[in-house]
C-alpha cells in the first residue's frame, strides 16, 4: 500500500453550504421563534444551544381539543415557575406567550393540537461555560394532537413493564420543574420492548413506582385511588384526576406505590396531556384485576374529556374566518 508523501497534494476540502437542507419529513405545524412563525419544520436551534448540548431547558406542554384549550392556565403557572426555578428569563410576559401559543394554534388551523412552549439556555457569542453568559431562547409550537396509547390501547387496555431503572432523584433535578432529563425514562422503554411490553414505568430511588415516559400513574384499590408522591412530575392530568374525585366523591391520595401494590391493583390507568386518561390492563402480560379497563377508569375518562367542553377547565381559540 502506497504512503503520502510530502509531495503528494492535499484532497481538496468540501465546500461549505450555504444553507442546511434537511431531509426530515416533520408533522403540519406552526412554530414560533424570534419574533416570526414559521412551518415547523423550518423552526431550527443551534448546535450550540445548551438546550441540545446539557439539557438545559424547560418546557411544558398544554392541548387543545375541538377548538379550545386545555386548563392552559395551569401550563403557563408551571411552565413560568420552570423559569423562576432554572433562573431563565424570557422577553415575553405570561399574555404575550398565550397569545403566542393561541397564534400558533389558530395559524396551524389545527382543532386538536399539541401545543409546546420552550425555553432552552440558549447559547454565549463566545462558547462561554459560564450559564449566565447565554442569552435565553424561547420557542413555542402547535402540531396535530398525538396520544401515548392509541385507539386499541384505549379500548383494550396498555400492557405495561415494570423497569429496574431508578428515576433521577428530586435531589439532583427538582421533578416540579418538566424538563428534558429523560435518558433514565428512554432506557425504561428499550426494556419494555424487551419484555413485549408497550411502554414502562420506572422506579423511585426506594424502590417504588415512579412514574413513566411523559406521564403519571393511578392505582385504584377498593374504590379508593393512590398515585406515586415523590420523584415524580406533578402533571396536569394528574391534578385533574385529584379535582374530578373531589367532585364525584372519590378518595384520591399521593403515596407510595409498591411493585407489589400496583400488580396486585383492581384497577390501573395513566394520566398525560398526551392522551388525558388511559387504562393499563396487563403488567408484562400478567392480567390487572379483570384484565380489562375498570369501572372507575373508564367513569373518570369519560368525565375527564366532557370537561374540555367546559369554560371553567377550557378556553376557545379564536381561528381565522
Amino acid at each position: 500500500m502506497a504512503h503520502p508523501t510530502s509531495s503528494t497534494p492535499p484532497a481538496p476540502l468540501p465546500d461549505i453550504s450555504l444553507r442546511h437542507i434537511d431531509p426530515v419529513a416533520y408533522p403540519e405545524g406552526v412554530a414560533f421563534m424570534d419574533g416570526q412563525y414559521l412551518p415547523v419544520s423550518e423552526a431550527k436551534i443551534s448546535v450550540l444551544d445548551w438546550g441540545l448540548l446539557h439539557s438545559d431547558a424547560t418546557y411544558d406542554t398544554a392541548h387543545v381539543w375541538n377548538g379550545r384549550f386545555f386548563r392552559l392556565n395551569l401550563h403557563l403557572d408551571r411552565f413560568f415557575g420552570g423559569l423562576d426555578r432554572l433562573r431563565m428569563s424570557i422577553p415575553h410576559d405570561r399574555a404575550q406567550v398565550t397569545a403566542i401559543l393561541e397564534n400558533c394554534v389558530a395559524l396551524s388551523g389545527h382543532r386538536a393540537a399539541y401545543v409546546e412552549m420552550i425555553c432552552t439556555r440558549g447559547s454565549s457569542p463566545t462558547f462561554s461555560r459560564d450559564p449566565r453568559q447565554a442569552v435565553n431562547r424561547f420557542i413555542a409550537f402547535a402540531v396535530p394532537f398525538g396520544s401515548v396509547a392509541n385507539a386499541e390501547q384505549l379500548e383494550r387496555g396498555l400492557d405495561i413493564a415494570i423497569s429496574d431503572v431508578v428515576r433521577i432523584p428530586p435531589g439532583s433535578v427538582d421533578p416540579q420543574i418538566k424538563n428534558y432529563h429523560w435518558l433514565d425514562l428512554v432506557k425504561g422503554l428499550y426494556d419494555a420492548y424487551d419484555r413485549r411490553a408497550e411502554t414502562a414505568l420506572v422506579l423511585d430511588s426506594h424502590g417504588n413506582i415512579a412514574e413513566g415516559p411523559g406521564f403519571n400513574v393511578f392505582i385504584v384499590r377498593d374504590g379508593a385511588l393512590t398515585t406515586p408522591a415523590y420523584g415524580v412530575l406533578p402533571g396536569i392530568t394528574r391534578r385533574s384526576v385529584f379535582d374530578l374525585c373531589i367532585e364525584e366523591g372519590l378518595r384520591c391520595t399521593a403515596s407510595d406505590v409498591s411493585v407489589g401494590d400496583l400488580r396486585g391493583a383492581d384497577e390501573v390507568f395513566i394520566t398525560s396531556t398526551a392522551g388525558g386518561i388511559m387504562p393499563v390492563c396487563r403488567v408484562e402480560g400478567a392480567p390487572i384485576g379483570l384484565g380489562r379497563p375498570g369501572p372507575i377508569t373508564r367513569r373518570l375518562a369519560d368525565l375527564y374529556w366532557a370537561k374540555h367542553e367546559d369554560p371553567a377547565w377550557s378556553s376557545p381559540v379564536a381561528y381565522p374566518l
